[in-house]
Protein backbone atom coordinates (compact mmCIF):
# COMPACT_ATOMS: atom_id res chain seq x y z
CA UNK A 1 0.00 0.00 0.00
CA UNK A 2 2.49 2.72 0.56
CA UNK A 3 3.63 2.69 -3.34
CA UNK A 4 -0.07 2.87 -4.02
CA UNK A 5 -1.30 5.27 -6.77
CA UNK A 6 -4.10 7.54 -5.27
CA UNK A 7 -5.96 9.93 -7.65
CA UNK A 8 -7.41 12.70 -5.59
CA UNK A 9 -9.97 14.60 -7.27
CA UNK A 10 -9.76 18.62 -6.16
CA UNK A 11 -6.59 21.30 -5.38
CA UNK A 12 -8.29 23.46 -3.00
CA UNK A 13 -7.81 22.12 0.56
CA UNK A 14 -8.51 18.57 1.33
CA UNK A 15 -6.95 17.39 -1.59
CA UNK A 16 -3.71 19.03 -1.37
CA UNK A 17 -3.47 18.50 2.10
CA UNK A 18 -4.11 14.85 1.91
CA UNK A 19 -1.41 14.73 -0.87
CA UNK A 20 1.55 16.32 0.95
CA UNK A 21 0.65 13.42 3.67
CA UNK A 22 0.50 10.43 1.21
CA UNK A 23 3.64 11.61 -0.98
CA UNK A 24 5.65 11.65 2.27
CA UNK A 25 4.64 8.03 3.11
CA UNK A 26 6.03 6.48 0.11
CA UNK A 27 2.62 6.83 -2.06
CA UNK A 28 2.10 7.87 -5.66
CA UNK A 29 -0.44 10.36 -5.20
CA UNK A 30 -2.22 12.37 -8.40
CA UNK A 31 -4.48 15.09 -7.92
CA UNK A 32 -6.60 15.97 -11.11
CA UNK A 33 -8.31 19.32 -10.75
CA UNK A 34 -10.79 20.87 -13.17
CA UNK A 35 -9.61 24.84 -13.00
CA UNK A 36 -6.93 25.64 -15.31
CA UNK A 37 -4.54 26.58 -12.63
CA UNK A 38 -5.26 27.01 -9.09
CA UNK A 39 -8.23 29.22 -8.08
CA UNK A 40 -7.76 32.94 -7.30
CA UNK A 41 -10.35 34.85 -5.07
CA UNK A 42 -12.48 33.11 -2.46
CA UNK A 43 -13.88 34.54 0.73
CA UNK A 44 -11.49 34.29 3.97
CA UNK A 45 -11.35 30.85 6.14
CA UNK A 46 -10.20 30.33 8.96
CA UNK A 47 -8.55 27.18 11.39
CA UNK A 48 -9.74 27.18 15.55
CA UNK A 49 -8.67 25.31 18.30
CA UNK A 50 -5.78 23.68 18.93
CA UNK A 51 -6.61 20.27 16.63
CA UNK A 52 -6.52 22.44 13.47
CA UNK A 53 -2.87 24.81 14.71
CA UNK A 54 -1.65 21.46 15.39
CA UNK A 55 -2.32 19.63 12.07
CA UNK A 56 -0.91 22.85 10.81
CA UNK A 57 2.10 22.91 12.36
CA UNK A 58 2.87 19.13 11.63
CA UNK A 59 2.69 19.74 8.10
CA UNK A 60 4.97 23.05 8.50
CA UNK A 61 2.79 25.35 7.09
CA UNK A 62 1.53 27.29 10.25
CA UNK A 63 4.42 29.93 9.73
CA UNK A 64 3.71 30.55 6.03
CA UNK A 65 0.09 31.15 6.50
CA UNK A 66 0.80 33.37 9.59
CA UNK A 67 2.62 35.22 6.83
CA UNK A 68 -0.45 36.21 4.76
CA UNK A 69 -2.89 35.75 7.34
CA UNK A 70 -5.84 38.81 7.28
CA UNK A 71 -6.22 39.52 11.08
CA UNK A 72 -9.58 38.65 10.66
CA UNK A 73 -12.19 41.45 10.15
CA UNK A 74 -14.89 43.00 12.65
CA UNK A 75 -18.14 42.92 11.78
CA UNK A 76 -20.73 45.85 12.04
CA UNK A 77 -24.53 45.35 11.59
CA UNK A 78 -25.88 48.90 10.99
CA UNK A 79 -29.15 50.86 10.07
CA UNK A 80 -29.70 52.15 6.94
CA UNK A 81 -28.45 55.36 7.79
CA UNK A 82 -25.24 53.65 8.71
CA UNK A 83 -25.53 53.94 12.49
CA UNK A 84 -24.14 50.59 14.11
CA UNK A 85 -26.56 48.48 15.48
CA UNK A 86 -24.37 45.96 16.56
CA UNK A 87 -20.17 45.06 16.56
CA UNK A 88 -18.46 41.71 16.72
CA UNK A 89 -14.45 41.72 16.94
CA UNK A 90 -12.15 40.21 14.41
CA UNK A 91 -12.05 36.57 16.02
CA UNK A 92 -15.31 36.26 15.64
CA UNK A 93 -15.29 35.48 12.01
CA UNK A 94 -11.05 35.09 11.84
CA UNK A 95 -10.89 32.59 14.62
CA UNK A 96 -7.28 32.05 15.97
CA UNK A 97 -5.74 32.28 12.56
CA UNK A 98 -7.71 33.41 8.93
CA UNK A 99 -6.70 34.03 5.26
CA UNK A 100 -7.75 33.93 1.58
CA UNK A 101 -8.94 30.60 0.18
CA UNK A 102 -6.29 31.20 -2.82
CA UNK A 103 -3.52 31.93 -0.53
CA UNK A 104 -4.02 28.70 1.45
CA UNK A 105 -4.70 26.67 -1.66
CA UNK A 106 -1.26 28.26 -2.52
CA UNK A 107 0.65 27.39 0.34
CA UNK A 108 -0.85 23.79 0.24
CA UNK A 109 0.13 23.16 -3.30
CA UNK A 110 4.01 24.71 -2.71
CA UNK A 111 4.22 22.15 0.32
CA UNK A 112 2.49 19.17 -1.96
CA UNK A 113 3.90 19.25 -5.02
CA UNK A 114 7.16 17.69 -5.23
CA UNK A 115 6.16 14.68 -4.54
CA UNK A 116 2.75 14.85 -6.12
CA UNK A 117 1.57 14.75 -9.71
CA UNK A 118 -0.61 17.59 -10.32
CA UNK A 119 -3.22 17.34 -13.69
CA UNK A 120 -4.71 21.29 -14.28
CA UNK A 121 -7.84 21.87 -16.62
CA UNK A 122 -9.25 17.85 -16.61
CA UNK A 123 -11.90 16.01 -14.42
CA UNK A 124 -13.00 12.67 -13.95
CA UNK A 125 -16.09 11.25 -15.87
CA UNK A 126 -16.33 7.42 -15.31
CA UNK A 127 -15.13 5.30 -12.52
CA UNK A 128 -15.19 1.06 -12.56
CA UNK A 129 -13.55 -0.69 -10.16
CA UNK A 130 -12.08 -4.14 -10.27
CA UNK A 131 -10.69 -6.31 -8.10
CA UNK A 132 -7.37 -4.62 -8.85
CA UNK A 133 -7.95 -1.18 -8.99
CA UNK A 134 -10.03 1.71 -10.59
CA UNK A 135 -10.34 2.38 -13.92
CA UNK A 136 -10.84 6.05 -14.31
CA UNK A 137 -11.76 7.99 -17.75
CA UNK A 138 -10.90 11.94 -17.95
CA UNK A 139 -13.06 14.61 -19.68
CA UNK A 140 -9.61 14.97 -21.41
CA UNK A 141 -6.61 12.80 -20.48
CA UNK A 142 -6.59 9.42 -21.49
CA UNK A 143 -8.10 6.99 -19.09
CA UNK A 144 -5.75 5.69 -15.92
CA UNK A 145 -5.90 2.76 -13.53
CA UNK A 146 -5.16 3.58 -9.46
CA UNK A 147 -5.49 1.49 -6.65
CA UNK A 148 -7.61 4.10 -4.63
CA UNK A 149 -10.01 7.65 -5.63
CA UNK A 150 -10.43 9.93 -3.13
CA UNK A 151 -12.84 12.75 -3.82
CA UNK A 152 -11.90 16.39 -2.42
CA UNK A 153 -13.74 17.87 -4.94
CA UNK A 154 -15.98 19.72 -2.64
CA UNK A 155 -20.27 20.32 -1.41
CA UNK A 156 -20.67 19.54 -5.77
CA UNK A 157 -18.48 16.58 -5.74
CA UNK A 158 -18.31 14.79 -8.61
CA UNK A 159 -16.96 11.51 -7.40
CA UNK A 160 -19.44 11.53 -5.03
CA UNK A 161 -21.76 11.44 -8.26
CA UNK A 162 -20.38 8.92 -9.65
CA UNK A 163 -19.82 6.40 -7.03
CA UNK A 164 -22.34 7.28 -4.59
CA UNK A 165 -24.86 8.60 -6.22
CA UNK A 166 -26.26 11.64 -7.36
CA UNK A 167 -26.40 15.22 -5.13
CA UNK A 168 -30.08 15.10 -4.32
CA UNK A 169 -29.69 12.02 -2.06
CA UNK A 170 -26.87 13.06 0.15
CA UNK A 171 -27.22 17.54 0.26
CA UNK A 172 -29.70 19.45 2.13
CA UNK A 173 -30.65 22.98 1.12
CA UNK A 174 -30.91 25.15 4.43
CA UNK A 175 -33.21 28.04 3.55
CA UNK A 176 -30.60 30.34 1.69
CA UNK A 177 -28.24 31.84 -0.86
CA UNK A 178 -25.50 33.27 -0.66
CA UNK A 179 -23.08 35.12 -3.25
CA UNK A 180 -19.77 37.72 -3.38
CA UNK A 181 -18.19 39.27 -5.98
CA UNK A 182 -15.04 42.49 -5.68
CA UNK A 183 -16.18 45.82 -6.03
CA UNK A 184 -14.22 49.49 -4.89
CA UNK A 185 -13.86 50.36 -1.81
CA UNK A 186 -16.22 53.28 -1.78
CA UNK A 187 -16.86 53.17 1.85
CA UNK A 188 -13.47 53.66 2.67
CA UNK A 189 -13.19 50.53 5.23
CA UNK A 190 -10.69 49.95 7.16
CA UNK A 191 -9.93 46.37 8.69
CA UNK A 192 -14.31 46.00 9.02
CA UNK A 193 -17.04 44.15 6.88
CA UNK A 194 -20.75 46.64 7.52
CA UNK A 195 -23.73 44.40 6.97
CA UNK A 196 -27.20 46.10 6.52
CA UNK A 197 -30.58 43.56 7.44
CA UNK A 198 -33.86 43.48 6.13
CA UNK A 199 -35.79 40.32 7.11
CA UNK A 200 -34.49 37.06 5.44
CA UNK A 201 -31.52 39.32 3.49
CA UNK A 202 -28.42 40.79 4.23
CA UNK A 203 -25.93 42.84 2.67
CA UNK A 204 -22.58 43.29 3.37
CA UNK A 205 -18.71 45.03 2.04
CA UNK A 206 -15.44 44.13 3.67
CA UNK A 207 -12.19 45.90 3.00
CA UNK A 208 -9.46 43.77 0.95
CA UNK A 209 -6.52 43.83 3.44
CA UNK A 210 -4.13 43.39 0.29
CA UNK A 211 -5.67 46.46 -1.51
CA UNK A 212 -7.31 49.03 0.36
CA UNK A 213 -8.90 50.63 -2.96
CA UNK A 214 -10.60 47.26 -3.46
CA UNK A 215 -13.59 45.61 -1.11
CA UNK A 216 -16.16 42.22 -1.32
CA UNK A 217 -19.85 41.75 -0.94
CA UNK A 218 -21.62 39.08 0.63
CA UNK A 219 -25.12 39.20 0.20
CA UNK A 220 -27.32 36.20 1.69
CA UNK A 221 -30.94 35.88 1.10
CA UNK A 222 -33.48 33.30 2.04
CA UNK A 223 -35.28 30.92 -0.30
CA UNK A 224 -36.63 27.98 -0.88
CA UNK A 225 -33.95 25.99 -3.18
CA UNK A 226 -33.69 27.10 -6.82
CA UNK A 227 -33.51 26.07 -10.12
CA UNK A 228 -30.65 27.41 -12.19
CA UNK A 229 -27.70 26.63 -14.32
CA UNK A 230 -23.99 26.34 -11.92
CA UNK A 231 -22.05 27.34 -15.21
CA UNK A 232 -24.26 30.70 -16.47
CA UNK A 233 -23.17 33.16 -13.66
CA UNK A 234 -25.77 36.24 -15.60
CA UNK A 235 -28.27 33.84 -14.43
CA UNK A 236 -27.06 33.76 -11.15
CA UNK A 237 -26.73 37.76 -11.34
CA UNK A 238 -30.06 37.67 -11.90
CA UNK A 239 -31.25 36.00 -9.17
CA UNK A 240 -29.25 37.70 -6.61
CA UNK A 241 -30.11 41.49 -8.38
CA UNK A 242 -33.98 40.12 -7.90
CA UNK A 243 -33.92 39.40 -4.37
CA UNK A 244 -32.55 42.57 -3.58
CA UNK A 245 -34.50 44.92 -5.17
CA UNK A 246 -36.23 47.73 -2.99
CA UNK A 247 -33.88 46.99 -0.75
CA UNK A 248 -31.97 49.80 0.81
CA UNK A 249 -28.47 50.99 2.69
CA UNK A 250 -25.57 50.81 -0.40
CA UNK A 251 -27.32 47.63 -1.83
CA UNK A 252 -28.02 49.22 -4.94
CA UNK A 253 -24.41 50.61 -5.68
CA UNK A 254 -23.30 47.61 -5.01
CA UNK A 255 -25.52 45.63 -6.68
CA UNK A 256 -24.85 47.86 -9.80
CA UNK A 257 -21.28 46.75 -9.88
CA UNK A 258 -22.66 43.29 -10.08
CA UNK A 259 -23.35 43.19 -13.91
CA UNK A 260 -19.64 43.72 -14.63
CA UNK A 261 -17.74 41.51 -11.78
CA UNK A 262 -15.72 38.68 -13.62
CA UNK A 263 -15.72 36.34 -10.55
CA UNK A 264 -19.21 36.01 -9.01
CA UNK A 265 -19.30 33.52 -6.14
CA UNK A 266 -22.73 32.02 -5.68
CA UNK A 267 -24.16 29.03 -4.40
CA UNK A 268 -26.95 27.74 -1.91
CA UNK A 269 -26.08 27.36 2.03
CA UNK A 270 -26.44 23.52 2.40
CA UNK A 271 -24.69 20.70 4.54
CA UNK A 272 -23.74 16.99 2.89
CA UNK A 273 -24.93 14.13 5.25
CA UNK A 274 -23.50 10.45 3.79
CA UNK A 275 -24.30 7.74 5.72
CA UNK A 276 -21.13 5.94 4.48
CA UNK A 277 -18.43 8.33 3.54
CA UNK A 278 -16.34 5.41 1.42
CA UNK A 279 -17.28 2.93 -0.89
CA UNK A 280 -15.22 0.01 -2.18
CA UNK A 281 -11.74 1.42 -3.40
CA UNK A 282 -13.27 5.54 -3.20
CA UNK A 283 -13.66 7.65 -0.25
CA UNK A 284 -14.67 11.08 0.45
CA UNK A 285 -12.97 13.93 2.09
CA UNK A 286 -13.93 17.61 3.50
CA UNK A 287 -16.48 19.30 2.15
CA UNK A 288 -17.34 15.95 -0.34
CA UNK A 289 -18.06 14.01 2.84
CA UNK A 290 -18.99 16.52 5.55
CA UNK A 291 -19.44 20.13 3.90
CA UNK A 292 -21.86 22.96 5.48
CA UNK A 293 -21.35 25.94 2.93
CA UNK A 294 -20.85 29.05 4.99
CA UNK A 295 -20.35 28.43 9.10
CA UNK A 296 -19.67 24.77 9.80
CA UNK A 297 -15.92 25.10 9.90
CA UNK A 298 -15.83 22.48 7.01
CA UNK A 299 -11.62 23.66 5.81
CA UNK A 300 -10.67 23.33 9.56
CA UNK A 301 -12.38 19.33 9.27
CA UNK A 302 -10.59 19.23 5.78
CA UNK A 303 -7.21 19.44 6.97
CA UNK A 304 -7.82 16.86 9.79
CA UNK A 305 -9.59 14.81 8.22
CA UNK A 306 -7.07 14.84 5.08
CA UNK A 307 -4.16 13.72 8.02
CA UNK A 308 -6.14 11.19 9.61
CA UNK A 309 -7.28 9.55 6.30
CA UNK A 310 -3.69 9.35 5.20
CA UNK A 311 -2.32 8.47 8.47
CA UNK A 312 -4.93 5.32 8.56
CA UNK A 313 -4.08 4.20 4.89
CA UNK A 314 -0.28 4.55 5.97
CA UNK A 315 -1.03 2.25 8.58
CA UNK A 316 -3.09 0.36 6.93
CA UNK A 317 -0.52 -2.29 5.65
CA UNK A 318 -2.62 -2.64 2.41
CA UNK A 319 -6.32 -3.08 4.28
CA UNK A 320 -7.99 0.58 2.57
CA UNK A 321 -11.43 -0.57 3.64
CA UNK A 322 -9.92 -0.77 7.35
CA UNK A 323 -8.41 2.50 6.92
CA UNK A 324 -11.55 4.25 5.22
CA UNK A 325 -13.90 2.99 8.07
CA UNK A 326 -11.09 4.01 10.87
CA UNK A 327 -10.62 6.96 9.20
CA UNK A 328 -14.95 7.75 9.47
CA UNK A 329 -15.12 6.87 12.51
CA UNK A 330 -12.26 9.24 14.18
CA UNK A 331 -13.41 12.58 12.38
CA UNK A 332 -17.18 12.35 11.59
CA UNK A 333 -18.32 12.77 15.39
CA UNK A 334 -16.79 16.22 15.28
CA UNK A 335 -17.49 16.90 11.61
CA UNK A 336 -21.28 17.16 12.47
CA UNK A 337 -20.56 19.02 15.27
CA UNK A 338 -19.03 21.38 13.30
CA UNK A 339 -21.78 21.82 10.55
CA UNK A 340 -24.48 22.46 12.98
CA UNK A 341 -22.72 26.07 12.94
CA UNK A 342 -23.81 25.99 9.20
CA UNK A 343 -27.41 25.14 9.97
CA UNK A 344 -27.22 28.22 12.42
CA UNK A 345 -25.41 30.94 9.37
CA UNK A 346 -28.41 32.01 7.43
CA UNK A 347 -30.67 32.43 10.52
CA UNK A 348 -28.00 34.11 12.18
CA UNK A 349 -26.62 36.61 9.52
CA UNK A 350 -30.35 37.04 8.09
CA UNK A 351 -32.96 36.48 9.97
CA UNK A 352 -36.69 35.85 8.96
CA UNK A 353 -37.97 38.73 11.08
CA UNK A 354 -37.87 42.02 12.76
CA UNK A 355 -37.93 40.57 16.60
CA UNK A 356 -35.33 37.75 15.24
CA UNK A 357 -32.93 40.81 14.04
CA UNK A 358 -33.16 42.64 16.86
CA UNK A 359 -32.73 39.71 19.48
CA UNK A 360 -29.28 38.87 17.45
CA UNK A 361 -28.35 42.04 18.32
CA UNK A 362 -29.37 42.19 21.76
CA UNK A 363 -27.65 38.84 22.75
CA UNK A 364 -24.68 39.04 20.60
CA UNK A 365 -23.88 43.04 22.25
CA UNK A 366 -23.70 40.98 25.31
CA UNK A 367 -20.10 40.44 26.58
CA UNK A 368 -20.37 37.57 28.38
CA UNK A 369 -23.20 35.59 25.50
CA UNK A 370 -20.22 36.69 22.91
CA UNK A 371 -17.31 34.73 24.87
CA UNK A 372 -19.41 31.79 25.51
CA UNK A 373 -19.87 31.69 21.77
CA UNK A 374 -16.36 32.20 20.90
CA UNK A 375 -14.78 29.40 23.67
CA UNK A 376 -17.43 26.89 22.04
CA UNK A 377 -16.70 27.39 18.78
CA UNK A 378 -12.78 26.61 19.75
CA UNK A 379 -14.23 23.30 21.93
CA UNK A 380 -16.20 22.09 19.05
CA UNK A 381 -13.51 21.93 16.25
CA UNK A 382 -11.23 20.57 18.70
CA UNK A 383 -12.59 17.22 19.59
CA UNK A 384 -10.49 14.93 17.40
CA UNK A 385 -7.76 13.21 19.35
CA UNK A 386 -4.93 13.59 16.91
CA UNK A 387 -2.98 10.13 16.61
CA UNK A 388 0.75 10.74 16.43
CA UNK A 389 1.69 8.83 12.30
CA UNK A 390 5.42 9.59 12.65
CA UNK A 391 4.90 11.75 9.80
CA UNK A 392 8.01 13.89 8.91
CA UNK A 393 7.29 17.25 8.28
Amino acid sequence: MKSATVLISGASVAGPALAYWLGRRGFAPTVVEIAPRLRDGGYAVDFRGPTNLAVLERMGVLDDLRDVQTGGCAMRFVDETGRQLLHLPPEFTGGDIEVLRSDLSRVLYEHSHDRAEYVFGDSIAGLTETPDGIEVEFEHGAPRTFDLVIGADGMHSGVRRLAFGPESEFVRHLGYYVAGWEVPNHLGLVGESRMYNVPGKVAGVADDHRDPKKAGTTFLFASEELAYDRRDPEQQKKLVADAFVGVGWEAPVLIEELWDAPDLYFDSISRADLPSWSRGRVALVGDAACGATVGGMGTGTAIVGAYVLAGELAAADGDHRGAFARYEDMVRPSAQRCQKGGDRTGKFLAPRTVLGMRARNRLLGTPFLLDLMLKEGRKVSSTVDLPDYRFAA
